[in-house]
């Protein structure tokens, strides 16, 4: 089973699902067999590279202030509650995730794709994090295990440019107008946050679609008439034989 989950990094409601989806495989009992694919999603690729705090996000977007911090902590409140902890979705800065997003696709690369997008959601949400510039990217790579000269090679050549924005344009041709969007099996989209409980239940109902219970024989019980075949009937053995 696929799971496709598309997220930018300074989405807060990515960073609570893409908790919220390791808690629910491991609860999974096939989830070995479950193979997670993390997309690119970038929000706000127009943002100066120097950022802005989110509170000036939402004067340029018009929304009012109390409304938004509103909305962002009932996500801190959650992720508490799931013990997601610390988890700051107001007090912080965003910035463009295009390079952020270039790394993520070069871990991908060296097999590390969910445990390095976890650590990049820990990295903004729990440290307040800047990744918009090409030296913090590096930085935060050198911290996390990843070649520092290898991933400096793919940031400044470019060649996961085009995986990014194709990742995007997928989820847009599939519908998504935001963050996060998760596609089961190919089959099924889900796009905002739901809960742990509905996720697990999301996730074992596109399994048991795909993997059908097998029926298994009985163990016989005793005490029959007879029993007829494709070759016939046959008669109980008279009693006492």
């Amino acid at each position: 089973m696929k799971i496709e989950f598309w997220s930018d990094i300074v989405c807060p409601y990515c960073g609570l699902m893409d908790h919220r989806l390791r808690q629910a495989l491991d609860r999974f009992a096939h989830a070995s067999d479950v193979h997670v694919v993390h997309r690119s999603f970038q929000l706000h690729p127009d943002l100066p590279r120097e950022g802005v705090t989110q509170r000036e996000l939402f004067r340029m977007a018009g929304m009012p202030e109390a409304t938004g911090e509103q909305v962002l902590r009932r996500i801190e409140a959650a992720a508490e509650a799931e013990g997601l902890t610390p988890y700051n979705a107001l007090e912080r800065r965003l910035g463009p995730t295009d390079f952020a997003h270039e790394l993520l696709a070069y871990a991908a690369g060296q097999g590390r794709s969910g445990e390095i997008w976890s650590a990049m959601f820990r990295a903004h949400f729990g440290q307040g994090r800047d990744l918009w510039t090409v030296e913090q990217v590096l930085d935060f790579a050198s911290e996390v295990g990843l070649d520092r000269d290898g991933a400096a090679a793919a940031l400044h050549d470019g060649r996961y440019r085009a995986r990014v924005a194709d990742d995007q344009h997928t989820a847009q041709r599939l519908g998504a107008r935001g963050t996060p969007f998760i596609v089961l099996d190919g089959k099924y989209a889900m796009s905002g946050a739901i809960g742990p409980g509905e996720l697990l239940s999301a996730i074992g109902s596109v399994w048991e679609e795909g993997h059908p219970a097998a029926v298994s024989p009985l163990p016989p019980i005793t005490g029959g008439d007879g029993v007829c075949t494709p070759d016939g009937c046959v008669a109980p053995a008279p009693s006492g034989e």
